[in-house]
């Protein structure tokens, strides 16, 4: 059996008629070299099947062509019935894929793994670092990001040190507010609302929406804590239920918690919209298919995980970037809930 040599870097240099130095130079991405050169060296890599040494290519470009994105959730929560994770990873994949760099995906749900990926990132194994669904004031952004490892995060970190670390986030407040006026012009006035995680910007600041809107309108808060999971919303809506039988609306901080209010709803016997009008934040797919319809906030979070990565990407290109915060619209979506 005759096995094919792989073709090296001297073996493009004579195709092309031109110094090894140079070859590398351009399978490394230089725009030092002349773009007849350029054209040459790539022909002669095409026609010799040529694949670079990623190793090789590693100590010259100081890179590893691979980025981090890391989740502070459990697996079960990850990889659960949410689709706000598959649609920030979506996002960034899609982004990473084109600009032909690897996605490391990483949980940090325990202390445990979240000393793993610090010791990970620190070793320079990736080029960069994207963090999602941040919970309370993590250090780590901000400690990776002295140490000139560009990071960027989804949702504004609640740490005033973490604040220099670039981030995307979506207008929560403006969003909520949105909501909670329409619940308001409809004629509801005793409107509750189930808040997300306060120890995450999203539920800190989807919440403070919520009440700007009732003092303006001068109505009574009704508060429930969820943690953005389905049966969260089922428990906080029975218990805001039992706490004022009656409610007329709910403002909701997540799909998934909207569809356990939902179901805690028709379990008391309440009609929706008719005794209850229900607005959700996400606009997940399946809040089309809920009975009824939801009502919901609509953030890009498909939209979100690009933009992340696409602002990785400028800062692994050009660590010394300032990089400004990028915070996407929200749109409310109406349907027959609310």
């Amino acid at each position: 059996m005759v096995t094919r040599e792989r073709p090296t870097l001297e073996a493009v240099a004579r195709r092309a008629g031109v110094s090894r130095a140079t070859v590398s130079r351009v399978v490394n991405g230089s725009t030092t070299v002349a773009a007849a050169i350029r054209d040459a060296v790539n022909q002669a890599v095409e026609e010799l099947g040529y694949v670079p040494n990623q190793a090789a290519r590693s100590l010259v470009t100081q890179r590893t062509e691979s980025i981090a994105l890391i989740l502070p959730e459990t697996a079960s929560r990850v990889f659960s019935d949410d689709m706000f994770f598959p649609a920030v990873i979506r996002g960034v994949s899609t982004e990473l894929e084109a600009a032909d760099k690897q996605l490391v995906l990483m949980m940090a749900g325990s202390a445990a793994s979240h000393d793993r990926v610090e010791r990970y990132a620190m070793a320079g194994h990736v080029d960069g670092v994207m963090f999602a669904s941040m919970h309370g004031a993590d250090p780590l952004p901000g400690k990776l990001a002295r140490l000139g490892i560009p990071v960027v995060c989804s949702g504004r970190p609640m740490s005033p040190a973490g604040t220099t670390v670039p981030y995307v986030d979506v207008d929560h407040f403006g969003g909520v507010a949105a909501a909670v006026r329409h619940l308001v012009g409809a004629g509801r006035r005793r409107i509750a609302t189930i808040a997300g995680p306060q120890d995450m910007i999203a539920g800190v600041d989807r919440l403070a929406g919520y009440r700007a809107v009732l003092n303006e309108a001068g109505l009574p808060e009704h508060v429930a804590t969820g943690d953005f999971t389905r049966e969260s919303g089922v428990q906080a809506m029975q218990r805001l239920l039992t706490e004022d039988p009656e409610l007329d609306a709910v403002f909701v901080a997540s799909d998934l918690m909207a569809h356990g209010a939902l179901q805690a709803l028709r379990e008391r016997g309440r009609r929706v919209p008719v005794d209850v009008a229900v607005i959700g934040f996400d606009d997940f797919e399946i809040s089309r298919y809920s009975d009824p319809p939801l009502t919901t906030v609509r953030q890009p979070i498909v939209d979100m995980g690009r933009t992340m990565a696409k602002l990785m990407l400028t800062l692994v290109d050009d660590p010394t970037e300032a990089a400004a915060p990028v915070v996407l619209p929200t749109e409310l979506v109406l349907r027959d809930s609310a």
